[in-house]
């Protein structure tokens, strides 16, 4: 049986108490005076404890809150155990893939020890290692308990190279962090190099210059879904050319996800420039998800190729929602750039949506704003703050943050879904120290393929 660790549990009351002198701004010191050392110490003092309490209570959904046969990430925890699809024990692999990095962040600080880290990764390898693959590549779902792939939908029952990606991230991640520690860890490190390295990303070519999202034995490549940009997929493509054992040319990167060109845009909303082609109708922006789950690894700070500046990318899709928020033209409750904003993909009033400006039935989704930290520091924890002081319970449980809520509703669901937990944990990380990112960017295969593909950062060496 896995040891469970008892933390203490914050309440969003309790959270809020903790904080209340954070939400102090810190260009003064309340007098409206001009900040002194002490006081920006202190304020430096109450963000650390903000950030590691919500880093601390989510990644609980990674360890508690796992499904115990695998050690894998549920696909949603619903706190009222009402769960309409018997989907209770799904674990979910582009979810698990955050959860392995957020796994690292609790071991560097100290949420769990290195013992229990290392035990708790080596029975994932060994489940990952023995489930059904297809060509290399894991299902979008599986049961937990079975460990035997769940459909997607009908013609989606074989392998998904994108979740198979946002896995792989975290596998490279996972082997760059333990390669050097304990006798122990470097076994776990070696399954993890494995796994990754026994991806066929070129099968997922269909032999055309593009990849394609799914491939079943069933259905073959009859799901048609050929990945294109710009949306949360670009790791896809630059882990697929930096496979040491399958790799795709860099044709399929510049006449696939980069439609020739064609993945560049002139285009601006709130006269912010988009930079890329975004996957949405003429003049919107997609959920804010597409700038997290590929940017959990793969450091966006100088990262540049003849397509885009990602880092202006990824920050001015952030700024569009923050125009959006400040402007709220449909005047929803609890609005702007100090209280709510951030739209991305999750539950919503009817079931889940892709939530964007354009697309906004007035729920915000905590994920958006927590995990765009390193883009929108100060707004993200202002953010926080505005839910702990003004929401407090109504929004934060055994897991962090709700999934998403709606003042303007009075709808405030107490339910969780992996893929928005995940990467809240591990963007704060890459906001306070950079860890995952550097871990990611130092591993050789990915310097090559970065290069491989045209790519220049400050990380390449």
């Amino acid at each position: 049986m896995r040891k469970r660790i008892a933390y203490p549990s914050l309440t969003g009351i309790a959270l809020a108490l903790l904080l209340s002198s954070s939400c102090q701004n810190t260009s003064t010191n309340g007098s409206g005076d001009p900040p002194t050392k002490d006081s920006i110490g202190q304020n430096k003092v109450n963000e650390d404890s903000l950030l590691t309490n919500i880093q601390q209570q989510t990644f609980q959904y990674f360890w508690e809150g796992a499904e115990p046969t695998s050690g894998l990430a549920r696909e949603r925890i619903h706190m009222d155990g009402v769960y309409p699809e018997n989907d209770r024990n799904v674990v979910t692999i582009g979810g698990s893939g955050f959860g392995l990095m957020g796994m690292i962040v609790a071991m560097e600080r100290g949420f769990i020890t290195a013992d229990q880290g290392t035990q708790k990764l080596n029975h994932i390898m060994d489940y990952l290692s023995k489930i059904e693959r297809f060509r290399g590549a894991w299902a979008h779902w599986y049961d937990g308990e079975l460990g035997t792939a769940k459909p997607f939908s009908e013609k989606d029952n074989g392998g998904d190279i994108v979740e198979t990606a946002f896995l792989a991230q975290g596998l490279i991640t996972v082997r760059e962090y333990l390669k050097d520690k304990s006798d122990a860890a470097k076994v776990v490190a070696q399954k993890a190099d494995k796994l990754w390295k026994e991806i066929d990303w070129n099968h997922y070519t269909n032999g055309q210059n593009v990849l394609y999202w799914h491939w079943s034995p069933k259905f073959n490549f009859q799901q048609n879904h050929p990945i294109k940009g710009y949306d949360e997929c670009l790791i896809t493509y630059v882990l697929a050319a930096s496979s040491p054992s399958h790799p795709i040319a860099p044709s399929v990167y510049h006449e696939g996800w980069a439609r020739s060109g064609g993945i560049k845009s002139n285009a601006k909303k709130y006269d912010i420039p988009l930079v890329l082609k975004h996957n949405a109708k003429e003049g919107e922006v997609g959920p804010l998800f597409w700038e997290h789950y590929s940017y959990l690894g793969l450091s966006p700070k100088g990262l540049k190729d003849q397509y885009a500046d990602y880092w202006e990318a990824t920050r001015n899709h952030v700024k569009i929602n923050l125009a959006y928020a400040q402007q709220n033209p449909k005047g929803y409750k609890g609005y702007g750039v100090d209280k709510g904003w951030g739209w991305t993909a999750s539950y919503s009033i009817k079931g889940y949506d892709a939530h964007h400006p354009d697309n906004d039935p007035g729920v915000i989704s905590p994920t958006a704003a927590l995990s765009s930290m390193p883009y929108s520091p100060h707004e993200s924890i202002q953010f926080a703050q505005y839910l702990n002081r003004q929401l407090g319970a109504k929004v934060w449980g055994k897991y962090g943050y709700y999934d998403a809520y709606s003042e303007t509703a009075n709808w405030f669901p107490q339910r969780y879904l992996a893929i928005d937990q995940g990467p809240i944990i591990v963007m704060i990380e890459n906001y306070r120290t950079g860890k995952i990112w550097d871990l990611f960017m130092q591993a050789p295969e990915i310097q090559q393929g970065l290069k491989k593909l045209g790519f220049t950062s400050p990380y390449l060496k």
